[in-house]
Formats: C-alpha cells, sequence, structure tokens
C-alpha cells in the first residue's frame, strides 16, 4: 500500500461497503496525517458514519483496506482497538451512575487497574470542567455535559486517534463550544481526530484538512481555505436606484461570464468569478467604464457552505436538474 507510509495515522484505500441495495461507500480513498483535525463532511447518508464503524473495527468492508496506527482494521482489530477511542452522538453512558463511575467503569473495561482507572478518570474530570459534576448522576447531566463526557471516556487509554462521529449533533451553541474546546486541547496534545460533521461551521472551525463526501467517495479534499479558493469568489454589487439593476446586469455577466442573481429589494446583484479572475480595483474600474456608479461593490469568498452546495450537487447523477440541497435535508439511510 504506497502511501500508508510517513505520518499518516489513518488510511484506506478503495473502501467499499454495502447494506442491501444501498451502497454506503463506493471506494473511498482517504489519507489523514497524525495530529491533525481531519474532518468528513458530508450530507446524511453519504457513507461518513460507515467509514469511522469501518475505521474503528465494528463494520468489515466489502472491499478495500483500512490501516489505523499502521495496523490492518481487519486483520489486526484487537491492535487498532487498542489505540483508538470512538465518540459519537449517542453517548454511551449509564444514566443511573455518577460520571466519575462512568469514566472508572471505562476504565476498568480496557483492563486498567482499579486505582490507575480513578486517577485517569479524576485527572480527565478535572481537566475537561467537569470535576464539579463527577458524583452526580448523569441523568441530572445537560446534553452538552453528557457529550463532554461521552468524549473523555473515549481519552481514558490515552488513543492515538480518537474518531467523533457528529459529536455535536443536536446541541445548542453553548454545548458546542464546549465541545469544540475540549477538541481543540485534545490536538494540542498531538492526538489525531477524525471528526465527522455535517455542520460546515463546525469543519471549517476545527479542522485543517476536510474530505468531502458523498455517494460514499470523496469528491474532494484540501483545507478549508483551499477548498474555499478552488471555487472561486462572488461579486456583490449594491446599485443606487432600483432601475439600474437592468442596466448593470449585463455588464456584470459579461464580467463574470454568467448571468447575476438579482435581489430587487435590496438593489443587489450577484456573480460567481473564478478564483484568479478579478480583482476589486478591477470590477470598480470596468463598471466606472460603463457608466455605473454603485452604492456598494465587494468581492468575496466563499463559505464553506457553498464549497460544499457546489460539490455535492456536483457529484449527483443529474446535476443539471438536481436542486441544490443543504446538508441537512437527505434522508438519513446508512450514515
Amino acid at each position: 500500500m504506497g502511501h500508508a507510509t510517513g505520518d499518516a495515522v489513518v488510511v484506506a484505500e478503495g473502501l467499499r461497503k454495502r447494506f442491501g441495495n444501498t451502497q454506503a461507500l463506493a471506494g473511498l480513498d482517504l489519507t489523514i496525517p497524525a495530529g491533525t483535525v481531519y474532518g468528513l463532511l458530508g450530507p446524511n447518508g453519504a457513507g461518513k458514519s460507515t467509514a469511522i464503524r469501518i475505521f474503528a473495527t465494528l463494520t468489515r468492508p466489502d472491499a478495500g483496506r483500512a490501516l489505523v496506527a499502521g495496523h490492518d482494521v481487519v486483520r489486526e482489530a484487537v491492535k487498532v482497538r487498542h489505540r483508538i477511542g470512538l465518540a459519537g452522538q449517542y453517548a454511551a453512558l449509564d444514566e443511573g451512575l455518577t460520571g466519575r463511575e462512568n469514566l472508572q467503569i471505562f476504565g476498568r473495561l480496557f483492563h486498567l487497574t482499579g486505582r490507575t482507572a480513578k486517577r485517569r478518570a479524576d485527572d480527565l474530570l478535572h481537566r475537561f470542567d467537569l470535576g464539579h459534576a463527577a458524583d452526580r448522576l448523569v441523568r441530572t447531566y445537560s446534553g452538552g455535559m453528557r457529550r463532554r463526557l461521552d468524549l473523555i471516556s473515549s481519552l481514558i487509554v490515552s488513543p492515538a486517534v480518537l474518531f467523533l462521529d457528529e459529536p455535536t449533533t443536536g446541541l445548542d451553541p453553548r454545548s458546542r463550544n464546549e465541545i469544540w474546546r475540549t477538541i481543540r486541547e485534545l490536538v494540542v496534545d498531538g492526538m489525531t481526530v477524525l471528526l465527522t460533521t455535517q455542520y460546515l461551521d463546525e469543519a471549517d472551525q476545527l479542522a485543517q484538512h476536510i474530505a468531502v463526501i458523498d455517494n460514499g467517495r470523496v469528491v474532494t479534499s484540501g483545507s478549508p481555505d483551499a477548498l474555499k479558493a478552488e471555487l472561486g469568489g462572488r461579486i456583490d454589487v449594491v446599485v443606487r436606484t432600483p432601475a439600474e439593476l437592468d442596466s448593470t446586469a449585463p455588464i456584470l455577466a459579461r464580467l463574470a461570464g454568467a448571468e447575476p442573481d438579482i435581489d430587487s429589494d435590496r438593489r443587489l446583484l450577484s456573480v460567481p468569478i473564478g478564483a484568479d479572475t478579478l480583482t476589486l480595483p478591477a470590477v470598480v474600474r470596468l463598471l466606472d467604464q460603463a457608466g455605473v456608479d454603485p452604492e456598494d461593490v465587494a468581492v468575496r469568498r466563499p463559505t464553506l457552505d457553498e464549497v460544499f452546495l457546489r460539490l455535492t450537487a456536483k457529484a449527483e447523477p443529474a446535476a443539471s436538474t438536481a436542486p441544490q440541497r443543504t446538508a441537512t435535508t437527505r434522508k438519513e439511510t446508512v450514515g
């Protein structure tokens, strides 16, 4: 396996997985460097959770190979399990026990001695701001506190790789920020985190590298900034009177080679441009030459949302007619 070398801690090559008539993974390739947060971004049903389950040895691939920390997930599943942590959107906690008791039980499951499990539990509770709730029953915890406890329970054995499957789904903004802070702290320690999410801002905030997956395969990958640059940007022009919308539209169409979107209420024309096509001074100069004196002109980079929508729309079988969908509209099938 040629690229399973260097500092790659997770490598997937040609992973395929089918559930009945559903193709969950259709030849997934990934190389994840050590010491980073790597975001696996895609709509519901794209194959994100299936990939995580294969890496975590919970599901076997139908074809292809995956290595985690240098070990084959099928042939060396036990070795892989000793090097990973897994936390997700459904906390695997016992509500009738305290936070401390839950962590100690996880420690014993991983064959730590009672004393080591207790010390490790206390360290984690203190470090991740749950010390105040350590002796309260988990059923009294908020959703965000449960998710954080679930996350730190996966750290009880100091894993080399942590898999987080949509860790903030359904959480309020404050709880999401707490989880984000926790994830950032882990990576400072040199841990590798593979994060699946359908939240664009989450991938943008946390991940150094992103792979966008759709229909069971990677449609593009790179840093958030590189993905945005690849897509180009938009020119936004606000004209002074509604009458100028019609006269300005053809000028922008010539500039960008595409028809502008027009928002009459805001007197706004907006048109996509290529990555290196136009700078703000160039746009202003061309409008000036055409006799247009706009109220405002902006050249803006795309958001990760736009990158995602453009890419996953492109990956649709009938991209020209398929409506662009958001990250949350497609029905969950296999994750």
